[in-house]
């Protein structure tokens, strides 16, 4: 079950093309928690999962692993992608070691 849906926008030479990411329910895996995700990227959508003692630490940790391929993307490198008309950043928390990273809003919550 979806809980979350988010869009990224990329800019190409044909114009901008939407990169859809959605977060599951996590689920209950055993003694621990799993959270799954998904960003529809260009090149294949990518399907990967959290796990976490419960099912809130495996629900911040996937959101942390979205930020963390957003942040480390050729996309984001280049200057491409986008998520909001005028604000920069892309709404989702990264790991400690990534922070140096965060641009726009993205930084200001830190």
């Amino acid at each position: 079950m979806i809980i979350i849906t988010h869009e990224l926008f990329l800019r190409t030479e044909e114009g901008e093309k939407t990169i859809g990411i959605s977060v599951h329910k996590p689920v209950a895996a055993g003694p621990s928690w799993s959270c799954r995700y998904e960003i529809d990227w260009p090149e294949g959508k990518q399907d990967r999962k959290a796990v976490g003692f419960d099912a809130l630490q495996a629900l911040v940790l996937a959101l942390q692993m979205i930020g963390a391929d957003i942040y480390t993307s050729a996309y984001h490198r280049e200057g491409r992608l986008r998520a909001y008309e005028k604000e920069r950043g892309y709404g989702f928390p990264v790991p400690s070691s990534l922070r140096d990273m965060l641009v726009g809003a993205d930084a200001v919550a830190f």
